[in-house]
Parts: structure tokens; C-alpha cells; sequence
């Protein structure tokens, strides 16, 4: 069986390609838009003028109480089609996150190709399988509907703005302090 796992995720969002571009495209803003997945971002390498090469250290959770430590690598740069990525650490593997306007929204599909290398996960993963996949489920909804709140966040106006919800925080607010 292996640890290997393929999860495709699609996210349906009202926006512009420009506004989902600038928010996914800003690693750095994860922990404050994403913070029920992102405990901490750190910037490792710059990349190039095109964002090929960005190197972010990542401290990410799920649901489940165990967090990884991985390196996000930009390796294709940002465009109207979207984008992809390298993950190496306690996950190894790459992403591809894809564009598609529809009408006043944007389609975005995010394809996901991990292997977990986490000794834990790793030596689980036969058994655990199932829960890890409700995990990345979980964590991809939290996801979307913390990206749907900051783009209308970015649209409100001045005296609006209060009237949006914050995001989704961690479960297992330990986590949080930990970091």
C-alpha cells in the first residue's frame, strides 16, 4: 500500500483571476487567510523575478493532532492558468493549482501528489489511510472557505470590512502556542 496519496480538490470562489492570483500567490499571508492549516511560514529563498525557486518552510496541521514540517517550492511560475509547487520534509511531492474563470467566479482545482515521510504517517499509513484522507479534506475545506472570506476581506469597504467573519482557527489550540 505505501504512503503515496493523489487528492484532487476543486474550489469554486466569486472572484477575479487577479484577486485569486494575489492571494494565492502571497505564501507569506497563509498563517493570517488559512490559519486553521498554517501555523507558521517562513521564507527560505526568494526565487527568481517569476517566483521559480521561492522556498517557504511551512508548520501546517490538520484536524488530527500531529503537524508536519515541510519546504513549499515554487517550480512553475504564476499565470492566468495558475501555478505549481514542490513539497519536500515531512511530505514530499508536488502540486499543481489550476485557473479557470467562470462568468463572476473562479473554478480552482488544486492536484496534490504527496508521500508522507513523517515516520509516524509513513508507518501508519496502511491503517490510517482513511483518516489522513478525511484530514487533507478537511484541512482543503477550511481552505476554501477561508479563501472565500478574504477575498470579500480585500472587496469591503472601509466601514464593511468588520461585518466578515475571521477565518476558520486551528483545532487543538495548543498547536497554535507551540509556534
Amino acid at each position: 500500500m505505501g504512503s503515496d496519496y493523489h487528492f484532487v480538490t476543486e474550489w469554486r470562489v466569486a472572484g477575479t483571476l487577479d484577486e485569486v492570483k494575489a492571494v494565492l500567490g502571497d505564501g507569506l499571508s497563509l498563517t493570517r487567510w488559512w490559519p486553521s492549516v498554517y501555523l507558521s511560514v517562513t521564507e527560505v529563498e526568494r526565487g527568481g523575478e517569476d517566483g521559480v525557486g521561492r522556498a517557504l518552510d511551512l508548520h501546517t496541521k490538520g484536524w488530527l493532532p500531529y503537524t508536519l514540517r515541510w519546504t513549499l517550492r515554487i517550480t512553475e511560475p504564476m499565470t492566468d492558468a495558475g501555478f505549481a509547487l514542490e513539497a519536500t520534509g515531512d511530505l514530499a511531492g508536488t502540486g499543481r493549482w489550476t485557473f479557470r474563470p467562470d462568468g463572476p467566479e473562479v473554478v480552482i482545482t488544486y492536484d496534490w501528489r504527496v508521500h508522507a515521510t513523517k515516520p509516524l504517517l509513513r508507518r501508519l499509513s496502511w491503517l490510517l489511510r482513511p483518516a489522513f484522507s478525511a484530514n487533507h479534506l478537511w484541512a482543503m475545506r477550511r481552505g476554501e472557505e477561508s479563501l472565500r472570506l478574504e477575498l470579500r476581506r480585500r472587496r469591503a469597504t472601509e466601514g464593511s470590512a468588520g461585518d466578515i467573519p475571521p477565518p476558520p482557527p486551528a483545532t487543538f489550540a495548543q498547536w497554535r502556542r507551540r509556534t
